[in-house]
């Protein structure tokens, strides 16, 4: 099976990066007032901006390398400002330890429905007691100042598992209108916890938690790769989805989990084409969430093409399993480029109303898109819905990349520009703004804000985020930015 994007800079460490692989929820319960139907942004200090949480899980932290930090970008209408986080800093549990990996995965959520949306983070190397690489995590609560204080997500089943806290996702899958938070491991049993809503700062468990086994194989590197979550059936209950290695025939395969009155099940449970899932809503105006699909692989599983796919596994009353399939390449008409190998063309997209009409847009990653003679330099697409909101098409589409005017910096070999992705609002202008990571950008990465202008397809960004921006350490390899809480 072709490996993913990742697992070059996954392979320097103990645990693998999650990325934005199952960013988190589109859709979370009580999370900020949605850009669009199906699509919610983080507020964490509740002034009505969208906020973003970067990653940078590989950032030494006190001289300890790889103990992880976690940025936010804090969006306002007369600019952006940022703060960093780690588990050095006041009201933080833990300490910052070396390998820990604290950011390798985020979530948000209004964990204690206070109307500020909370980030819950993975430290899925850290040593609980005697247990080497148990994993923990932490919610950060919002607040009026943004995230303040810590409180230890529990961990249901200790001393079972390696890498707690690797993958997460939040969504509120029994309907009782509370974000619950599932938590999944990189290593060991193919389990997912799910802890129901109901946390607070002395309330770590929620209001109790259950598990749920995909058809996927446990063991070491194998466990559940991504996680996400969205009302695909429309039943007010959001699904989860899985992604692992399949029992029965050892590709990387998705799992759609459908929620229930009791939370999420296997009952009914539907496998889906291969690919990272890394956003879900509705694209076409049918009522059913959509699941956006990178399949960023050359060949070798069904939907590969050259370069790399895009997929929009349509929702449906029964599930996605029986929804029509969109598929985008860099050979679609109106996509800007042609596939070539190693392009990873969807290796991180993401959903938003970009140019203010209502409607869903798509933006693609391509990190391994050589510009010119920069090799794997990178590059985004910007894939528009049509003008009656029935869904993305590739006419239109705009293509990005460092050396486009507007964008910050310039196209250089190995930045990986695109690696991570993300569509939020934050001046506040009704229209989606992109915020593009380039991990490698100067061996430590950088986050490129990029204000979309009246028009509607034209972006620009004054000046990029970069580890000195937020008072991170440049020592070693940071990965600024390969993971983003959407």
């Amino acid at each position: 099976m072709p490996s993913h994007f990742r697992t070059a800079l996954a392979a320097t460490a103990a645990v693998a990066l999650t990325g934005g692989l199952l960013t988190l929820s589109a859709g979370s319960a009580a999370a900020a007032t949605p850009l669009a139907p199906g699509r919610a942004d983080a507020d964490f200090n509740h002034d009505g901006y969208a906020d973003v949480a970067i990653s940078s899980s590989h950032a030494y932290v006190s001289g300890h390398k790889n103990a992880g930090a976690v940025s936010v970008l804090y969006g306002g209408r007369s600019g952006q400002r940022t703060a960093t986080y780690t588990q050095n800093s006041a009201g933080v549990p833990g300490a910052a330890e070396a390998d820990d990996y604290f950011g390798a995965d985020t979530a948000f959520g209004d964990f204690n429905n206070d109307g500020y949306d909370d980030l819950v983070v993975g430290a899925p190397g850290e040593d609980v007691g005697s247990d080497k690489d148990g994993g923990t995590a932490a919610i950060l609560w919002g607040s009026a100042s943004g995230l303040k204080g810590g409180t230890t997500l529990k961990d249901p089943r200790p001393t079972k598992h390696d890498n707690y806290g690797a993958p997460l996702e939040a969504g509120d899958f029994n309907g009782d209108k509370r974000d619950d938070i599932a938590v999944g491991t990189t290593s060991g049993a193919a389990t997912v916890d799910v802890l129901r809503g109901g946390f607070s700062s002395t309330k770590g468990g929620g209001a109790g938690s259950y598990t749920v086994s995909p058809a996927v194989w446990s063991g070491k590197g194998a466990g559940i790769k991504n996680l996400h979550s969205g009302d695909v059936n429309a039943d007010g209950k959001e699904d989860l989805i899985v992604n692992g290695y399949a029992k029965n025939d050892d590709l990387d395969a998705n799992y759609w989990l459908p929620g229930s009155a009791s939370g999420a099940t296997t009952k009914g449970a539907q496998r889906l084409p291969a690919g990272f899932i890394t956003d879900i809503g509705n694209t076409d105006k049918d009522g059913y969430a959509d699941i956006v699909t990178g399949l960023e692989w050359d060949s070798g599983v069904g939907h590969a093409h050259k370069g790399g796919t895009a997929l929009i596994i349509h929702g449906t009353r029964s599930g996605p399993a029986s929804g029509t399939i969109q598929t985008f390449t860099q050979d679609t008409a109106g996509v800007p480029g042609a596939g070539e190998k190693n392009d990873w063309f969807g290796s991180e997209l993401d959903l938003g109303d970009v140019n203010g009409d209502g409607h869903l847009d798509l933006i693609v990653g391509a990190p391994g898109e050589t510009v010119g003679s920069a090799k794997a330099t990178g590059a985004v697409t910007v894939l528009f819905n049509k003008a009656d909101g029935s869904g993305i098409t590739g006419t239109g589409s705009v293509f990005l990349s460092q050396n486009s005017a507007g964008v910050p910096n310039e196209d250089e070999a190995n930045d990986g520009f695109g690696s991570e992705v993300h569509i939020d609002d934050l001046n506040g202008d009704k229209k989606g703004d992109l915020i593009i990571a380039a991990p490698w950008e100067n061996g430590n990465g950088a986050v490129y804000p990029l204000l979309t202008q009246p028009n509607g397809k034209s972006f620009k960004g004054s000046a990029g985020v970069y580890v000195s921006t937020v008072g991170i350490s440049t020592a070693g390899t940071p990965v600024f930015g390969h993971n983003m809480a959407d």
